[in-house]
């Protein structure tokens, strides 16, 4: 199993940008793909992007492509959520996920999950 701690959250206007980082630890997390998600209050948890367990192939829901990236640290276990051009509507608790394979396409999250970090964004 793989404990996962997000950090990096917090209030920024609309138009800033944050980064968020998955710290990992357990040597298998690197041995899959990864992946953000969000839950916003009183909505459903959604996937927000994936990375490939070599960090070369990346995948990105429609709503966030263009203003996030997504990218791992093999060597130092962790993954990162950079967000630009933030929106009101991307308030929401962010939470990494080790998928069960390799690829980001077709994401399959697995059962190791992080606390979460809460960002909100000012209109």
């Amino acid at each position: 199993q793989v404990q996962l701690v997000e950090i990096g959250g917090g209030l920024v206007q609309a138009g800033g940008s944050l980064r968020l980082s998955c710290i990992a630890s357990g040597r298998t997390f690197n041995e899959k793909a990864a992946a953000w998600f969000r839950r916003a209050p009183g909505k459903e948890r959604e996937f927000v992007a994936a990375v490939g367990r070599s960090g070369n192939t990346t995948y990105y829901a429609q709503s966030v492509k263009g203003r996030f990236a997504i990218s791992r640290d093999k060597p130092a276990n962790t993954m990162y959520l950079q967000m630009n051009d933030l929106k009101p509507e991307d308030t929401a608790v962010y939470y990494c996920n080790r998928g069960k394979y390799y690829t980001p396409y077709n994401y399959d999250s697995g059962d190791d999950w992080g606390q979460g970090t809460q960002v909100t964004v000012s209109s």
